[in-house]
């Protein structure tokens, strides 16, 4: 690919000749607006809040073209501070604001709105057109995720997320004219469709049109209850994250800090997901091997993910035989502390409040299903965001980034390498393959770094060989993150054309590290920094860190199985460790 000369604001730059006029404009230092622009998926120039000014070769183009689509060309002079270009910027942005609901101090976006931090640098004091506002339609049925239309700037970022990312199409325009909405179909709820409810949409929105169903006043209830017992859990990919919450660089590691906030808060106990990671792993490791040797259903599909999950039901229920019959780590954490933990502590399980935080909005649907509960107690009774973690941290006005390093507490709180690492994609499979090594070999391997299940590629494979009933075996594995990867492995597998032992799903490009639930990262900073890599590599960071990389290391979980479980796959793990699954149908309330 070869390079063009362009000129920028009197600067002139070689770019590659692929780049358009907002790229070029970086190279040459200077940033040019927008609020429907998202880089690689939605590039289609509809707020014209990116125009410029220019020519090519002192042929002026006609009008103002929206630079996120002006592709460069050899002298072209591009030009983004004319009084023509900030006049047209500024009248399109109060355009928008003329029929936006501008309730902003007590929107759950304030400070952290595209649209208000544009308003702020174009010195917008006044909104000159006035007229109908949107109408506050609310859609608030599902567990997870809320619908604002009257916050709605018709931006298209949500319905380009959900149809090219994900490849599931839920939203898109909706009605005609002024009457024009982002939503499902037909005027049906998000929880009547077949949403997956990975939170794709909120990350992807520049307002506060989509966000999380928030359940932060009643946990703080829970805790101030003197009778209540209220324990938390967090996710590996949450210490990847909260950190942005509090102004630091995207992907900054805070496990300690985490830890120590989350104590103040007042919770009676702290715990980690990445305990239940680890129990997980020898729960699914055994079961593979189990479906290997005895000639079971393959290839086994995890069954991590409930967005993956949700997406399996209701779109290849053919493949719900292959899914780990493992419930996830969230759900297993829940269920092990109202039986296990209860009884070693001698606590009444019907005063424990169990309380997850993690990077899904997903997760808030799938503690709310009505098999996720044992013996009538419900395994997870509130499922928090990292956003919702962050907002707590705020309102109790804690100086996260002066708080110590703390660890969690035991006996559910201690984790390997192998937990951690579950936040990336390929991470499951990597921590399966490093205890299904150890197990099989009767060895404890020292080479335990599976660089082939690494990487953000859309579909990896890779394949490992391992002494199965006397005899060497290849053992072929693939790892897709995102629905729409998920898509083109099952079709192929459908297809004949693709032969696996074991399948990673994660619904969320990047795996856990860009969940629904993570702090939203704006299209501007995107442009720089990619928030996948970078929290992924905080997760691998301390996965190198510890001590212990290996799930069946993990000396509690061994105390697990050897004092209440018996062994990996046993009738009362089973009961308390393992769920099932069932086809669901659209338009059916299935949420």
């Amino acid at each position: 690919m070869g390079n063009v000369n362009v000129t920028v604001n009197g600067i002139e730059v070689s770019v590659p000749e692929n780049y358009t006029a907002m790229l070029a404009a970086r190279q040459a230092g200077v940033e040019i607006p927008s609020l429907c622009f998202l880089k690689d998926v939605n590039e289609i120039g509809a707020c014209r809040v990116c125009v410029v000014e220019a020519d090519i070769k002192g042929v002026p183009m006609r009008n103002l073209p929206a630079s996120c689509i002006l592709q460069v060309a050899e002298g072209m002079n591009i030009r983004t501070n004319t009084a023509k270009v900030r006049k047209a910027v500024k009248t399109n942005v109060e355009l928008i604001l003329a029929n936006h609901n501008r309730e902003c101090l007590t929107c759950k976006r304030n400070q952290n709105c595209e649209l208000q931090n544009l308003c702020d640098e174009l010195g917008i004091d006044q909104v000159r057109f006035q007229g109908e506002k949107r109408k506050p339609t609310i859609d608030n049925l599902s567990h997870s995720i809320i619908r604002d239309a009257s916050k709605c700037i018709l931006c298209g970022r949500c319905i380009s997320t959900c149809r090219e990312v994900q490849g599931i199409g839920v939203l898109d325009f909706t009605h005609r004219g002024f009457q024009t909405e982002v939503a499902p179909a037909f005027d049906f709820s998000m929880r009547d469709v077949d949403c997956v409810y990975c939170g794709q949409c909120i990350e992807a929105c520049p307002v506060a049109a989509l966000t999380e169903r928030q359940h932060i006043d009643e946990v703080m209830e829970a805790i101030e209850d003197p009778e209540k017992f209220v324990v938390v859990q967090t996710a590996p990919a949450v210490r990847a994250s909260l950190g942005e919450e509090f102004g630091m660089p995207v992907g900054t590691r805070v496990t300690g800090k985490m830890v120590a906030a989350l104590r103040r808060l007042g919770f009676d106990k702290v715990f980690d997901t990445n305990f239940s990671a680890d129990l997980t792993i020898l729960e699914e490791g055994t079961e593979l091997l189990n479906r290997v040797t005895t000639g079971g259903k393959l290839p086994m599909i995890t069954s991590c993910s409930p967005g993956w999950i949700r997406f399996c039901e209701m779109k290849y229920p053919e493949f719900l035989p292959n899914l780990s019959t493992c419930k996830s780590p969230q759900q297993m954490f829940g269920a092990i502390l109202k039986t296990y933990y209860a009884q070693k502590m001698g606590i009444d399980p019907k005063k424990i409040v169990s309380v997850s935080v993690m990077p899904c909005t997903s997760k808030k649907t799938e503690a709310n299903r009505p098999e996720m509960e044992v013996d009538g107690l419900r395994d997870v009774d509130y499922s928090l965001t990292t956003r919702e973690l962050g907002d707590m941290i705020k309102r109790a006005r804690i100086r996260f980034a002066n708080l110590p390093d703390e660890t969690p507490d035991s006996i559910l709180g201690e984790y390997t390498g192998a937990g951690v690492i579950f936040g990336a994609t390929g991470g499951v499979m990597e921590a399966a393959l490093r205890t299904v090594a150890d197990i099989l070999t009767g060895k404890d391997l020292k080479d335990i770094e599976y660089g082939a299940v690494r990487g953000l590629d859309g579909v990896k494979e890779a394949s490992v060989v391992l002494p199965i009933d006397g005899k060497d075996t290849e053992i072929k594995v693939a790892i897709a993150h995102g629905t729409a990867n998920a898509a083109k492995v099952l079709d192929a597998v459908k297809a004949g054309e693709k032969d696996y032992h074991f399948i990673e799903v994660m619904a969320c490009p990047g795996g856990c590290v860009h969940g629904g639930g993570q702090s939203i990262v704006s299209a501007q900073v995107r442009l720089d920094v990619n928030p996948k890599a970078n929290r992924a590599a905080a997760l691998y960071a301390e996965d190198e860190a510890c001590v212990k990389r290996k799930s069946h290391d993990n000396e509690e979980v061994q105390a697990l199985y050897r004092d209440f479980l018996g062994k990996p796959n046993s009738h009362l793990s089973h009961k308390l460790l393992h769920t099932h699954y069932a086809p669901r149908q659209v338009y059916e309330c299935q949420a």
